[in-house]
């Protein structure tokens, strides 16, 4: 049976930052909603995209050779192998991702936050 997820309510019941949590799963992905602040460090993932939509602020998606900025509303696709920095610089931002299941956040299982159920 499926159930609905509230996602103001799953956000108001964490305050970390860079800790996705995961709120939902189909096929083989996962919904995570995380909370940012500050800048992140520079990676990639070689095997898959990775999908943000902001739900709440003002991100700046770096890449190597632009930057990209983001307000509440705004999605965007990073394509794999591409190195990007996503950098909240204005106070904390809200994110849900979409993402394989069990894909480091970091791009790399050694440096990763593993993302957990709520």
């Amino acid at each position: 049976m499926a159930d609905k997820v509230n996602i103001p309510e799953k956000l108001e019941s964490f305050s970390d930052h860079w800790a996705p949590r995961i709120v939902a799963r189909y096929n083989d992905h996962e919904v995570r909603l995380v909370k940012v602040e500050g800048e992140f460090i520079w990676h990639s993932h070689d095997d898959t995209d990775e999908l943000f939509l902001i739900l709440d602020g003002e991100l700046d998606m770096e890449f190597r050779d632009r930057t990209v900025t983001l307000n509440a509303g705004d999605l965007i696709v990073v394509p794999k192998g591409t190195e990007h920095r996503p950098c909240a610089r204005k106070g904390e931002v809200k994110l849900l991702l979409i993402d394989p299941k069990d894909m480091p956040n970091t791009g790399d299982p050694a440096t990763a936050t593993v993302a957990v159920e709520i």
